[in-house]
C-alpha cells in the first residue's frame, strides 16, 4: 500500500512539473514568439533544467504539440472502438458530440486563455503549422487505413476518411471563429451539438442536393 501510494504521488508530482513547463513555455511564446524564446528560458521559468525540459518533452516543438497529440487520432480512435452495428459516421459523431458535452479543449470550448493562445502561436508560426498539417493527414491516414483494412477498399476508404475529417475540423473552425469573435465557450456550445448533428448529417447522406444551381 506504501509504495502504491508513493508511486502514485511521484505520477502526480510528475504531472505538476510538465503542466508547470508547459504553463511557462506557452506564456513565454505567446509573448514573444516561437523563435525567440529559448529552451534554457523556458527551464529557467519554470525552476527547472534544461534537460528535464528535454526529458518530458523532447523537442521545443513538442512543448506545444506533446499535450494534444493524441487528438489528431480521434476519429480513428471513434471508430476502432466504435459497437457492433455502428456505422463510422455515427461513431465519429457520438465521439464529438461527447467531447462537446465534456467541453473538451481539443474541439474548440474550452474558455481558457492557454488554449487560445496555443491556437495563435501555431497559426503564426510556420514550423508548427507545417507540423500540425502533417499531424491532421496522419490522423486522417490512419482512419482511411483502417477502414480499408475493414472493407477492402482503398479509394473509398479515402474518401470516408477525408470527409469525415473535414467535417470534424470543420465544426472545430466554427467554434474557434465564433470565440475569438467574443462569444463565450458557453454561447457557442449551446448550439454545438445540433451543428455537429448537421454537419454529420451531411457526410451521412451525401452532397447530392447542396448548392444546386437555379
Amino acid at each position: 500500500m506504501a509504495e502504491a501510494t508513493t508511486m502514485g504521488l511521484r505520477e502526480r508530482k510528475k504531472q505538476q512539473t510538465a503542466r508547470r513547463i508547459y504553463r511557462a513555455a506557452v506564456e513565454l511564446f505567446a509573448e514573444r514568439g516561437f523563435d525567440d524564446v529559448s529552451v534554457q528560458e523556458i527551464a529557467d521559468a519554470a525552476e527547472v533544467s534544461k534537460m528535464t525540459v528535454f526529458n518530458y518533452f523532447g523537442t521545443k516543438e513538442d512543448l506545444i504539440f506533446r499535450p494534444m497529440e493524441e487528438h489528431f487520432s480521434d476519429t480513428a480512435r471513434a471508430v476502432r472502438d466504435r459497437r457492433p452495428g455502428e456505422s463510422a459516421v455515427d461513431a465519429v459523431r457520438r465521439q464529438f458530440l461527447e467531447m462537446v458535452e465534456e467541453r473538451d479543449p481539443s474541439v474548440g470550448l474550452n474558455p481558457e486563455a492557454s488554449t487560445r493562445q496555443v491556437r495563435e502561436l501555431v497559426l503564426r508560426t510556420p514550423v508548427l503549422m507545417e507540423r500540425a498539417f502533417l499531424a491532421a493527414q496522419k490522423g486522417t491516414r490512419e482512419l482511411a487505413d483502417l477502414l480499408a483494412a475493414e472493407t477492402g477498399d482503398m479509394m473509398t476508404a479515402t474518401i470516408a476518411a477525408a470527409t469525415l475529417s473535414a467535417a470534424r475540423n470543420a465544426l472545430i473552425e466554427e467554434h474557434h471563429r465564433r470565440t475569438a469573435e467574443g462569444e463565450t465557450a458557453d454561447q457557442v456550445a449551446a448550439d454545438a451539438a445540433e451543428r455537429a448533428r448537421h454537419a454529420f448529417a451531411l457526410v451521412e447522406n451525401g452532397l447530392k442536393d447542396y448548392a444546386v444551381r437555379a
